[in-house]
């Protein structure tokens, strides 16, 4: 490995667990810096296998209540509902992201989607968090399964590289009545299983491609991930509890316009 690539995968890493759990769109800043830094994965396989990092670190900060969790579930009526709002909420990207995951990969993963994603999808979300939707769910065990749903088929509007698939799901979750808390907390149980079943996915299809220099990259990848998605998955929740989504909107289309910019002038 040399070094100009060691250190676009820490970068790359280190930005993937920033962006993973904000609603600012990990896989698009992952595609548009990648471009601009000149890094491409063979079969994208970075910007998919990279969320791994992100996954353990949401897993360890949540460990204690997913043993809880599960310590419950054989018996617990409320925590076996929420567990099956989860897997329902999942479906729809389980079942849609197999269908579509060549054409996700050869012909959305493109720059200029991504910055018009990042910009419509931050008006988006400065108009909902303004209009301070939400309020009627504050605890997100207490979504009924057709909610759940509903959030799963918004989820799915981020396989639109851009439009962010936490975005999404708190975007998805404030319209059907979740106050910010429980419906950003609510996106991280859903992330989960997504990523994990996006990552398993993507490693089945491309393996074959991987050689030690792709895979040492990912593991330095992983771990800035890691380290990074440890921090925002801490402070996340009381951020947004006081401030609001309205910084993200910002950076979305600030990012956004800056990657147009940058496309027109360097290509």
């Amino acid at each position: 490995m040399n070094t100009y690539d060691v250190v676009s995968a820490a970068i790359l890493g280190l930005v993937e667990g920033l962006t993973e759990f904000l609603p600012v769109s990990s896989t698009g800043h992952l595609l548009l810096l990648g471009h601009f830094l000149g890094f491409e994965s063979k079969g994208r396989t970075f910007e998919v296998l990279v969320q791994l990092g992100a996954i353990l670190a949401i897993v360890s900060v949540y460990f204690h209540r997913l043993v809880t969790i599960a310590t419950k579930l054989p018996h617990d009526p409320a925590v076996q509902r929420f567990v099956l709002g989860v897997l329902v909420a999942f479906l729809p990207a389980m079942v849609i992201g197999a269908f579509a995951h060549s054409f996700i990969k050869e012909v959305l993963f493109n720059p200029w989607i991504v910055c018009v994603s990042l910009i419509v999808g931050g008006f988006i979300l400065m108009v909902v968090d303004q209009r301070g939707l939400g309020g009627r769910y504050r605890d997100i065990s207490e979504f009924p399964l057709s909610m759940t749903l509903k959030i799963g088929f918004f989820q799915c509007l981020a396989m639109i590289p851009g439009v962010s698939r936490s975005g999404a799901t708190i975007v998805g979750a404030m319209l059907l009545g979740s106050n910010k808390r429980a419906a950003t907390e609510f996106s991280f149980f859903l992330a989960m299983p997504t990523m994990a079943g996006a990552f398993a996915y993507d490693l089945y299809k491309n393996y074959r491609l991987l050689d030690a220099h792709d895979i040492g990259l990912v593991a330095i990848g992983f771990v800035m991930a890691f380290l990074s998605g440890l921090f925002v998955v801490r402070t996340l929740l009381d951020y947004v509890s006081r401030h609001g989504f309205a910084l993200f909107a910002w950076w979305r289309i600030v990012v956004g316009a800056a990657g147009l910019a940058g496309l027109i002038v360097f290509g």
